[in-house]
């Protein structure tokens, strides 16, 4: 085992924002510079939950909107032993996308509470950095393939950008916005940056619990 820790970076934003563009270059630039890195993408597709929740994404099957943002904390959750034992190893993890997205996007829907959506996700493996893309509605749509998936509407989009707001208050997590209306250079400078500022700085420290 590393006598440090790799250091948890998650990249939110809404649809269309770059986060994977992001997050692959990311990790690149990471390698390049002699970082071990290694991006992890929400939902994860691969595993028994993913299958249901790739139909549902892709407007095939229909569930309870309190199920189905169960069936995204589950895949969360299967995907905890591989952070945790990547980072113990020393690898820096990049996560496009997290809870903060499974919260957001459950919590514009009819009555569910952002407070009830949380519950689900207390205790996964908190972040040391949370890099906000934040792009608007208009530069989204502007973008290829939005509105392919479920949650690419324009009103969704215009309603999840406030419950961002509202999870970046008061719960002691190192948040980040960044403009991601700029060329993907220019955005990729500032998350790169920022990245290995948290690298720097988080190494030695413990690896805490979200929202405890």
């Amino acid at each position: 085992m590393a006598s440090y820790r790799g250091t948890l970076i998650v990249l939110e934003g809404v649809g269309r924002a770059g986060n994977t563009t992001q997050g692959h270059w990311l990790v690149t630039a990471l390698c390049s510079s002699g970082h071990r890195a290694k991006m992890l993408r929400f939902p994860e597709r691969s595993t028994e939950t993913s299958k249901l929740l790739n139909s549902y994404l892709e407007k095939k099957t229909e569930l309870e909107d309190h199920s189905v943002h169960l069936f995204f904390s589950a895949n969360r959750w299967e995907q905890v032993p591989l952070i945790k034992a990547k980072l113990n190893q020393g690898v820096n993890l990049v996560l496009n996308r997290y809870a903060f997205s499974g919260v957001a996007f459950t919590s514009v829907k009819e009555n569910i509470s952002l407070n009830w959506c949380k519950q689900s996700d207390v205790g996964l493996p908190k972040p040391d950095l949370i890099l906000f893309l934040q792009l608007q509605l208009l530069d989204a749509a502007a973008r290829g393939e939005f509105g392919l998936e479920r949650y690419e509407t324009g009103t969704l989009q215009e309603q999840v950008p406030l419950c961002f707001q509202q999870l970046m208050k008061g719960e002691n997590l190192n948040w980040k916005v960044v403009d991601g209306s700029r060329s993907i250079e220019d955005v990729h400078e500032e998350v790169r940056v920022l990245s290995k500022d948290a690298i720097h700085s988080d190494a030695q420290s413990p690896l805490e619990e979200l929202w405890k």
